[in-house]
């Protein structure tokens, strides 16, 4: 079959690390065909429907040169077998206008993974208000006064945009930090931008654990990042070192519960973010982690969601 992946720029990728690219290798190891697609190159008209300039690569184990361009042409999205939507964020209108054009092929008979309503339906953060039983306390504003009234009752507090990834704009403040006004005033852009603030949890500092939930079931080991020394977060991007774990009960719990939740919309490849015993995101773009649970442990998430994917093409014939 032909399997292709909606992807960042090709040489933006790290081959020692990337989620798609052990996808695409576990692919090619199946015996199917990847194509690559970058998000500007895809289009509508009204003679070929949602198509896009596709690139078919052939796979290379050497991390440094790890693909070979075999063709490339303009391809209708139907006529793939499957199509993998892994583009990152940021979740900004080209990124909403492609899950348009992608329901749009969706229409015209392709399979594409992350379903792409569920993409545009699902906040990474704000989804964690649909299991508020696994949730550390949080508020969801952009009025100034009601951040800081909830940092005075939780005495410390993580202030996050909504739309941020890796880490990035992330601020601890305790109730009594000099700086409290004006990392609360930037984080909201004075007012203009609703943000998400939870509780501290002091367990970030055995790890931020990524947990993956493919086709509706769980990955017996996550990835903890554990945060640098003076860090707060745990993230890979921020200089966090990823561990690799089994699951505890707490964490079986949480992932077993989200996890027929999501796979009924679609959502073929999650991963949630626990620390402690809290959920605190459930990330559906193009959640990784992959390479790392593997070298660690030996578990092949890539393999398993390939597997995934052969399911769903089976069921929808």
């Amino acid at each position: 079959m032909r399997f292709a992946f909606i992807l960042d720029p090709l040489d933006s990728l790290n081959a020692h690390k990337d989620s798609s690219i052990a996808m695409m290798r576990a692919a090619q190891d199946a015996g199917h065909a990847v194509w690559t697609i970058q998000q500007p190159a895809i289009h509508w008209s009204a003679l070929h429907g949602v198509c896009a300039e596709a690139v078919h690569l052939e796979l290379l184990e050497d991390d440094a040169q790890w693909f070979v361009e075999i063709d490339r042409h303009v391809v209708p999205l139907r006529d793939f077998a499957v199509v993998v939507m892994r583009k990152d964020p940021p979740f900004n209108m080209e990124y909403v206008t492609a899950t348009w054009l992608l329901t749009c092929a969706e229409s015209e008979g392709a399979r594409i993974f992350n379903r792409p309503q569920a993409l545009r339906d699902h906040s990474e953060k704000l989804s964690v208000m649909e299991f508020p039983q696994f949730s550390v306390p949080t508020l969801v504003a952009r009025d100034a006064g009601l951040i800081q009234a909830f940092i005075d009752r939780q005495g410390d507090a993580i202030l996050k945009p909504l739309d941020g990834m890796g880490g990035s704009q992330i601020f601890r403040v305790r109730h009594d930090d000099p700086n409290r006004n004006v990392i609360v005033e930037t984080v909201l852009h004075e007012g203009a931008r609703t943000i998400m603030a939870q509780r501290y949890i002091p367990e970030i500092a055995d790890g931020d654990k990524r947990i993956l939930i493919v086709g509706g079931e769980v990955v017996p080991y996550c990835l903890a990042r554990i945060p640098k020394a003076g860090e707060t977060r745990g993230n890979l991007a921020a200089g966090g070192i990823g561990v690799a774990r089994e699951l505890t009960a707490r964490d079986r719990e949480i992932a077993q519960t989200l996890a027929p939740v999501l796979a009924a919309r679609g959502l073929l490849l999650v991963g949630i973010d626990v620390i402690g015993d809290w959920l605190t995101e459930i990330n559906v773009t193009s959640p990784t982690c992959m390479v790392e649970i593997c070298d660690q442990s030996g578990f092949d998430a890539a393999v398993m969601f390939i597997v995934a994917l052969e399911r769903q093409c089976a069921l929808q014939r």
